[in-house]
């Protein structure tokens, strides 16, 4: 999976907030093979305390994504992403504009303000969006060349609410990299939007709250990886009417 000028192998990138414990959360990276962890970085964090964590994440040598999760106007995301980039030394930022205390919908319009600032200042942006086509144009137009729609709310685990929507932003934006970011619930959940044809999926409740996350996380990166493969195999569409699988032609009549 191609992320601005970098490749991953693992095509699920997971958050690291809500663990139970340390050890939880570390040996759930380790079992879900991700080479990519998100982290949000709260002003606080970036004056000293939270130091432990921050060496927990770095001690993973995996590639940190910080986000700017919180941020309800566009100016705090441009702010909290310039304090990521002094904090992490990394130019990846997952942009979030909150724009619903309730349903947690990004602000799109707040999105592709701050987008189009933190790409004009050297950021790779990867923006949480909705499913809207022309919001995915706009980012594309502002520099982003990953995009992150949402299947459903955050932490709702309600998975994939409109197929529909991701197929067309798919066959809309066939070189851009798209992630479903948000809604996931479980594995068929992770392997429905794979099959959609996405290129990756990123979790952090489903697994974080899951009575074994560390196993949830290792389901997750199969069912990730077989969604991925029934996509690329052409699995068959749904039809109106039973096809039989045996042809009836040269059947045996018996009389």
């Amino acid at each position: 999976m191609q992320l601005y000028d970098q490749t991953v192998d693992s095509r699920l990138l997971l958050g690291t907030a809500q663990y139970p414990s340390p050890d939880i959360l570390t040996r759930a990276i380790g079992e879900s093979g991700t080479e990519v962890i998100t982290v949000s970085l709260r002003r606080e964090t970036a004056g000293g305390s939270g130091t432990r964590f921050w060496d927990i994440l770095r001690s993973q040598n995996k590639r940190i994504l910080p986000n700017t999760a919180g941020c309800h106007t566009a100016q705090e995301a441009i702010t909290t992403a310039k304090m990521a980039r002094d904090l992490f030394e990394t130019n990846w930022i997952k942009l979030e504009v909150i724009g619903n205390a309730d349903t947690l919908q990004p602000d799109v319009f707040g999105t592709v303000e701050a987008a189009t600032a933190l790409c004009a200042d050297g950021f790779d942006v990867f923006p949480y969006t909705t499913d809207d086509l022309i919001v995915a144009e706009k980012l594309v137009d502002a520099g982003c060349r990953v995009l992150m729609p949402w299947g459903a709310p955050i932490g709702s685990g309600q998975g994939i609410r409109h197929p529909d929507a991701l197929r067309a932003m798919r066959a809309h934006f066939p070189d851009i990299t798209l992630i479903v970011d948000a809604g996931i619930g479980r594995p068929s959940d992770a392997s429905k939007a794979m099959e959609l044809g996405m290129d990756g999926v990123l979790l952090n409740t489903a697994v974080a709250k899951a009575g074994d996350p560390i196993a949830m996380a290792h389901a997750m990166s199969l069912a990730i990886q077989a969604g991925r493969i029934s996509y690329q195999a052409g699995a068959m569409e749904p039809r109106d009417m039973a096809v039989p699988s045996t042809p009836i032609l040269g059947l045996a009549e018996l009389v």
